[in-house]
């Protein structure tokens, strides 16, 4: 797809990790170009380079492009509206406080691409991982119906804690997995952190993330249901449950996964699966997506965060270490990056999906 004049991208919480990772990620966009930065009010008048001051956590530098910005108050919702085509949300608010700024974003026919969990389980709201569940954005006309808007919409991503076992699950539904174990080991990134701001994770465990497992044991079955009367009705199985604990690891969310299966795979159809899967981004070679989604790595010891997190970008995931299990068919180990394909990655992967089928186009 040739897009002749760039879309007009404001990010919404562009100061705070997420949003930085956005800044970062969407420098030399081919589509997409950063026009606007929005904040809160404590922000608003400074250009974003003051606004972030010593708190840029990412490894590459500020993009030039964005330094001179100047921040807006993310409530100015009808100012920022006019300047942009369409938003990335990375707000930092209540729930109850993000749905009712998203929606009013949304109906300034402006569409938004939210990183945030609020509207997640909102019935008429898409949430896409777009190799998975790319026809999920055909929710959105309904969406649209209550919101009373022509081009407005919020669309969301899932939890980034999710992306390094359900794309693996994904690629073997012809053999029904029916019973999945998992315990996801998450890096300190996923709560926002440096080491240096989280001196005591160093060398340390936490074994609870508040809302994680939850979130990790629903959110698939939603990316698996299907749309009826308008809105998502999430898949009845697989039967998932996860323990959820965070690491001493700066980015990368590894899991560890036993799954039971209607009929019993074997290694090699299994390996095969996953290394020729492909969806929609491959199939449009969207400008983020991975050539190849997911990759198996042979070593015993792989993979790795250090080593394999950035595959594709950050933004393919990686399996390790499948073997049958004498409990479980198999077990696996999963990894991906939670702030590049598990947040600002997988968002951009969705809203470039959206712009491909004709839901975000020049205001």
């Amino acid at each position: 797809m040739e897009m002749n004049k760039k879309l007009r991208v404001g990010i919404l919480g562009a100061t705070g990790m997420v949003g930085q990772r956005f800044i970062s990620l969407l420098e030399n966009h081919p589509w997409f170009d950063v026009v606007l930065v929005a904040a809160s009010a404590r922000s608003a008048g400074k250009t974003y380079e003051d606004a972030v001051g010593d708190r840029w956590k990412m490894t590459n530098p500020m993009p030039e492009g964005v330094k001179k910005l100047v921040v807006k108050d993310l409530h100015d919702i009808e100012a920022n509206a006019k300047e942009v085509d369409f938003c990335f949300s990375a707000v930092d608010m209540t729930k109850e406080e993000i749905r009712a700024f998203e929606d009013a974003y949304a109906k300034t026919e402006t569409p938004v691409v939210s990183n945030n969990s609020a509207h997640r389980w909102t019935p008429d709201v898409p949430m896409v991982v777009p190799e998975i569940n790319p026809e999920h954005i055909e929710v959105i006309k309904y969406q649209r119906e209550r919101l009373g808007t022509k081009k407005g919409f919020v669309a969301v991503k899932p939890n980034c804690s999710i992306q390094s076992y359900t794309p693996a699950l994904h690629a073997l539904k012809e053999f029904g997995p029916k019973l999945v174990v998992a315990t996801t080991y998450q890096a300190i990134s996923g709560a926002g952190k440096t080491f240096k701001e989280w001196p005591e994770m160093l060398g340390n465990i936490i074994p609870y993330i508040g809302g994680e497992e939850e979130k990790s044991e629903q959110e698939p079955l939603r990316l698996w249901g299907k749309i009826e009367d308008g809105v998502i009705k999430k898949a009845e199985g697989p039967v998932i449950t996860t323990q959820c604990i965070r690491v001493p690891v700066e980015n990368g969310h590894t899991a560890a996964v036993f799954v039971n299966f209607e009929k019993k795979p074997t290694k090699e159809e299994i390996i095969d699966r996953w290394v020729n899967f492909k969806g929609v981004p491959q199939e449009l070679e969207l400008p983020s997506a991975p050539k190849q989604f997911i990759q198996y790595l042979e070593d015993d010891n792989r993979p790795q965060a250090v080593l394999d997190r950035d595959y594709e970008h950050g933004m393919g995931v990686s399996m390790g270490r499948l073997r049958e299990d004498t409990v479980f068919d198999y077990k696996f180990v999963g990894l991906s990056h939670n702030t590049i394909r598990g947040a600002a990655g997988g968002a951009i992967l969705l809203a470039e999906l959206l712009t491909a089928k004709g839901y975000i186009e020049a205001k």
